[in-house]
């Protein structure tokens, strides 16, 4: 089995909270060397880690939500192109995103993804968007594992993205579909949102500056109402509907948008597995 060259692309700006986590969760994956934070501005600061290892920083231009996702999107989609002349798969995701091989396969996501009879193009894991749940978990000690803090995730196909590509494709606006091509949930692999899951974290990201003159205020505030559905939801055993969850998504698709999964109704709430504590 040949071992695969992986590498992972995000975009960031005013979250070094979550940069930090993704260096260091991408890093194990990738190795350090192999990560290409994009940073939105030349005021953002690097992880100490990461220091003197790559980046691509970019002056800062602001947009509007939408035209800036696109723009995100093109440039994301651009960059990768380029990294195929190096690598073998490229992961792409947003900061806040967190890709995971089950860890009941006991493999790091390098080899599970060499030991596949034949790579698609692109891969999708289940997304599970991640919230506090305000009557039983306290806000995020951040010197813990994120995991370990919070037990209860939304079953969300906004967070079902194609983050694992092994070609040239082009995102969608908020990579959420690959444009022209279907897309592929693989059994085994799971996209952690975590962008929500502390409530004072999101607030702070509602009041940040750059997010309100850019219109993302009130797409942040909409957002919240994912801290209802955890804290009021009946959470179901997680390891039980992923199956289910799969199914729908793959096959109910939106009309406006055919190659993407459709979100599936009554907001379930599953309970995280044990053994996907403190991973991240």
């Amino acid at each position: 089995m040949t071992a695969l060259r992986l590498a992972a692309v995000t975009t960031c700006r005013n979250d070094d909270f979550f940069l930090e986590r993704w260096v260091d969760h991408y890093g194990k994956i990738c190795g350090p060397d192999n990560l290409f934070p994009v940073l939105d501005g030349h005021d953002q600061s690097l992880p100490a880690e990461h220091q003197g290892r790559s980046v691509i920083r970019l002056p800062h231009t602001p947009l509007g939500r939408v035209p800036a996702m696109r723009r995100r999107a093109r440039v994301m989609s651009r960059l990768a192109d380029a990294l195929f002349h190096y690598y073998d798969v490229v992961i792409v995701c947003d900061v806040d995103e967190f890709l995971v091989v089950d860890p009941h396969l006991g493999v790091e996501l390098g080899t599970y993804l060499a030991s596949r009879p034949r790579l698609p193009r692109t891969l999708s894991g289940l997304g599970l968007d991640v919230g506090q749940h305000l009557e039983e978990e306290e806000p995020l000690d951040a010197e813990r594992p994120i995991l370990e803090q919070r037990a209860y995730a939304h079953v969300s196909s906004r967070y079902t993205k194609p983050v694992v590509a092994t070609a040239p494709v082009t995102w969608g606006s908020g990579m959420h579909r690959i444009k022209g091509r279907n897309f592929r949930i693989d059994p085994n692999l799971f996209v952690f949102h975590l962008g929500m899951a502390d409530e004072a974290l999101a607030h702070g990201k509602v009041g940040d500056r750059d997010r309100q003159k850019t219109g993302w205020g009130g797409h942040l505030k909409r957002r919240r109402r994912l801290f209802e559905i955890i804290t009021g939801g009946e959470a179901r055993d997680g390891d039980r509907y992923f199956p289910r969850a799969r199914r729908w998504q793959s096959w109910v698709r939106p009309l406006y948008a055919p190659n993407k999964p459709g979100m599936i109704p009554g907001d379930p709430v599953i309970r995280i597995p044990q053994r996907f504590r403190g991973i991240i």
